[in-house]
């Protein structure tokens, strides 16, 4: 398990080993009753759609902090280069998609785990 995503997934195309798009990344994630994750920050922007559970998402951005209470069928983004922390008492899991292979693709991408 991660300190920062407890358990994330990446899909992956079969046949290439890469994302599943050429322009798009996507992720399952597991947050275990009781996690109280780290933050971080990445240069990709990231939709979030809440798959089962609930939670809070810490996002802070240049206006400061923002708390974001989620639930089943919920969805929030966070913006590239914010930063994002993960909590839930009960746990949850998440679906996300990026634009990372992109990024990636140009050598722009960028990862900053805040301890």
């Amino acid at each position: 398990m991660d300190d920062w995503d407890g358990y994330k997934l990446r899909y992956i195309n079969p046949l290439t080993g890469g994302s599943p798009m050429p322009t798009m990344a996507t992720f399952m994630q597991c947050l275990p009753a009781g996690f109280n994750g780290k933050a971080g920050r990445q240069t990709d922007g990231a939709v979030y759609s809440v798959v089962e559970g609930r939670g809070t998402a810490y996002i802070v951005g240049p206006s400061g902090p923002v708390r974001f209470d989620f639930e089943a069928r919920d969805h929030f983004v966070v913006l590239p280069w914010q930063a994002l922390c993960l909590q839930s008492d009960t746990g949850c899991v998440l679906f996300s998609f990026s634009d990372r292979p992109v990024q990636q693709a140009l050598g722009l991408h960028r990862e900053e785990r805040i301890s």
